[in-house]
């Protein structure tokens, strides 16, 4: 079964290069992939029950960022992973996302290499 991954990003062209990515992994079946714009919306929907294996947010959005997504999230699913997908790349910000329950860290901009690594470790996926 499909593993289903969510990316959070308030950038438009960060989603579609996140879709081009992880194109072969969803079109062979290894994952699906849900993107949001708003992380007050998916916030909302994870209340509301949505599932998921894996969230990679954006750090800086303007509705919330990705460290109060995080720690929101975590109240609700403790043992969901979330990765962070930023431009951020200072220890400082590293240690406050690993506070917040992010376990990896992906800077931006990234290859599409990175990205599906990043997925295939965390998810254990070969």
């Amino acid at each position: 079964m499909a593993k289903k991954v969510i990316f959070v990003d308030d950038s438009a062209t960060v989603l579609m290069s996140v879709d081009m990515a992880t194109e072969e992994l969803v079109s062979n079946g290894t994952i699906e992939v849900e993107t949001y714009s708003n992380p007050e919306i998916l916030l909302e929907d994870i209340k509301n029950g949505k599932d998921y294996d894996l969230l990679v947010t954006d750090i800086n959005m303007p509705q919330l960022s990705g460290f109060e997504l995080a720690i929101e999230v975590k109240k609700i699913n403790k043992t969901k992973p979330i990765i962070a997908l930023t431009t951020e790349n200072t220890s400082d910000m590293k240690m406050k996302g690993k506070e917040a329950g992010i376990i990896g860290w992906i800077t931006k901009p990234f290859s599409e290499g990175k990205v599906i690594m990043a997925i295939k470790r965390v998810l254990r996926i070969r």
